[in-house]
């Protein structure tokens, strides 16, 4: 409005307005630059800092739930005549850890599998494409799939993959053990879900400042709050797994 108020030409406002397409890299520390997509790293980032938030609450709410069904049927009566306490607690965590950690390793070979089949397809050209090539001349639609493949793999290898993965599983076994040991904490210090609420807030503060956190960690991987949440181990697995993906 302010702009069609001054009494500028349209046409000069119009040509004024332009894209531009910025190539990042990453500097490591002897100054060797390699090529990085800025994008990709912030949804990588991202997904696997939610991935391991959402766990924490999935999971550690099944062992606070757990202990407290126990609880309540007085089974765990019989059962600590039989084990100490940290044999019963431990066996819990480790016992819903397995089930957490065998669904990922489940997610991650669907993950590698499709993707493999993926890029094997755009590859090779798919049955699809295949019909269309009375249509299109076969050695542009050859050209054009691989060099959707290859444009694909760029991107991919601008990303640590072998890294990120290794260091996903850490910071999730991490958090798990953390935040698991402390909902179980509250299970066993109430009698009812009800009266656990008031208990689960202050666990649940540091995991909801770090995906809030998110958000500005991805906008600069290296500021003081990203480095300074990094050291503390409430919010250190989800806000490492958004630095990492940037070096």
């Amino acid at each position: 409005i302010k702009l069609d108020k001054s009494g500028l030409d349209p046409a000069v406002i119009n040509s004024l307005k332009v894209s531009v397409d910025l190539d990042s890299f990453n500097l490591s520390d002897t100054g060797e630059a390699k090529e990085s997509n800025s994008g990709l790293s912030s949804v990588v980032g991202y997904v696997f800092g939610f991935l391991i938030y959402m766990f924490i609450f999935i999971y550690g709410s099944q062992i606070m739930q757990s202990v407290l069904d126990e609880k309540t049927s007085r089974i765990v009566e019989v059962i600590v005549s039989s084990v100490r306490t940290f044999q019963l607690m431990m066996g819990k965590v480790l016992g819903v850890g397995a089930v957490g950690f065998t669904q990922l390793l489940i997610w991650f070979v669907l993950m590698f599998t499709l993707s493999s089949v993926g890029l094997a397809v755009m590859g090779g050209g798919s049955p699809g494409m295949e019909m269309m090539a009375d249509q299109m001349p076969q050695e542009i639609e050859m050209t054009q799939t691989q060099e959707m493949a290859s444009n694909i793999e760029g991107a991919l290898s601008s990303i640590p993959v072998v890294k990120i993965l290794v260091s996903f599983l850490f910071y999730f076994l991490g958090a798990y053990f953390l935040y698991g040991a402390l909902y179980a904490a509250v299970g066993s210090a109430v009698d009812s879900l009800q009266d656990a609420q008031q208990f689960m807030f202050p666990i649940m503060i540091p995991i909801i400042a770090g995906i809030v956190s998110l958000g500005f960690v991805l906008e600069d991987p290296h500021s003081s709050l990203a480095v300074t949440l990094s050291m503390i181990p409430f919010t250190s697995p989800i806000i490492m797994m958004a630095r990492l993906p940037f070096g």
